[in-house]
């Protein structure tokens, strides 16, 4: 039997065309693997089809919707994963989930390779790369785009030269990268980092400009995990597409930064993730309530850290691990109901309440059954204060002895 190579497969020109690509330069079949992360676009045995049309010897498609949105989504969600406070991990926390459906495929169909269409300039040839080094240790990797100089042009040429079933342009501006999580579109007059976005940019969300009503609604937690939208229970997958669908007709999570890549330069990527920035928000606030002063302030420098590891390509890894069983330790109590109002771009908290918090109305009041005993503060302060009194009686004593 010929070796074989499992090829990443979008439906898109660059993949189709490195299935005759591959094949010509190495000698080996090609098995197209496409995987279903909540992309949208054209339906998954129509790009079956193709892939099989461009000369793949097997095209599996795999629906991986509900275990993307809860098993990757998810942990993002409680880590409140937002990369340089800006950017919820839209295409990095998709990348091990279609890992693992790659070494799956390699290890079903006897293949010794695995491809994936990447550039040598970007972030997700490091997470593919890494991740299929850890899960399949002993399959290869190809960059078709990257290691046998697949241009666009090359592609376009090739596509026409051997009449391939796809469609092909020379003048689509952008390079798109979507699923249920969000957005992400780079390249194009976009690369001039004074250029505006134009709204063909612009998918997932409206204009924010001229708005609809604002549309008010309640998420329900459960250990860090949406479970009800206006008291409809919803999966997670569910939660993040009705709230893509409404904050997006709110105009919410549109994002716009210069983003330091893991290879060292520096990208101006446009984001949409209306329901995750929307699910981000409303986690946040319901962390404020439930998670204790002391924990809450080292959490921050867990979420920081386990975003980094996944943008940089380290879902697998022990750190990663390890990271995820305190964050989910977090979890426990964060329990209840966000009330939030969606409008003209802003998903905004109004309500919050928890069975399982920790703010304590008798405590925080100023009004009638006040059960904090301001007597205490005093003491507090004086013991607080302490290690800064007597380092500044120090200064005033040397000072005055010279």
């Amino acid at each position: 039997m010929s070796d074989r190579v499992v090829l990443a497969y979008s439906g898109g020109l660059d993949t189709s065309v490195a299935i005759g690509w591959i094949g010509e330069a190495t000698g080996a079949e090609v098995i197209a693997v496409a995987v279903d992360v909540g992309q949208g676009g054209e339906d998954l045995e129509t790009i079956r089809q193709r892939a099989l049309d461009c000369g793949a010897v097997e095209a599996y498609v795999a629906d991986a919707r509900d275990e993307f949105a809860e098993e990757y989504c998810m942990p993002a969600l409680k880590a409140n994963g937002m990369y340089m406070d800006a950017y919820p991990l839209v295409s990095a926390v998709s990348r091990p989930v279609i890992v693992k459906h790659l070494v799956k495929a390699a290890k079903q169909f006897g293949a010794t390779t695995v491809a994936h269409g990447c550039t040598g300039k970007g972030n997700d040839q490091v997470r593919f790369e890494v991740g299929i080094q850890t899960l399949g240790p002993e399959l290869k990797c190809i960059a078709p785009v990257r290691d046998l100089a697949l241009t666009r042009e090359k592609a376009i040429a090739y596509a026409e030269k051997n009449d391939l079933p796809i469609v092909t342009t020379k003048k689509n501006p952008f390079s798109i990268d979507q699923n249920v999580w969000g957005r992400a579109v780079e390249t194009g007059f976009l690369e001039d980092i004074w250029n505006g976005p134009t709204k063909d940019v612009y998918d997932y969300t409206d204009d924010p400009t001229f708005p609809p009503p604002a549309d008010e609604l309640v998420i329900t937690f459960k250990e860090g995990v949406p479970v009800a939208i206006d008291n409809k229970p919803v999966t997670a997958l569910q939660a993040i597409q009705e709230l893509n669908r409404r904050a997006g007709a709110q105009g919410v999570g549109r994002i716009d930064i210069v983003e330091d890549r893991l290879v060292g330069i520096k990208s101006r990527e446009i984001y949409e993730a209306p329901g995750a920035m929307t699910l981000i928000a409303a986690h946040r606030e319901l962390e404020n309530v439930t998670i204790e002063r002391e924990q809450a302030r080292f959490k921050k420098t867990v979420d920081q850290r386990w975003t980094e590891l996944v943008y940089d390509g380290q879902w697998f890894s022990p750190l990663k691990k390890s990271l995820d069983v305190f964050v989910d330790d977090t979890q426990k109590y964060v329990n209840g109901d966000i009330r939030m109002e969606l409008h003209a771009g802003r998903a905004t908290v109004t309500g919050r309440r928890s069975d399982t918090g920790l703010y304590d109305f008798n405590l925080a009041t100023y009004d009638e059954g006040d059960s904090f005993d301001q007597s205490n503060a005093r003491g507090f302060i004086e013991l607080f204060g302490m290690s800064s009194k007597v380092a500044s009686q120090r200064e005033q004593r040397l000072a005055g002895e010279n």
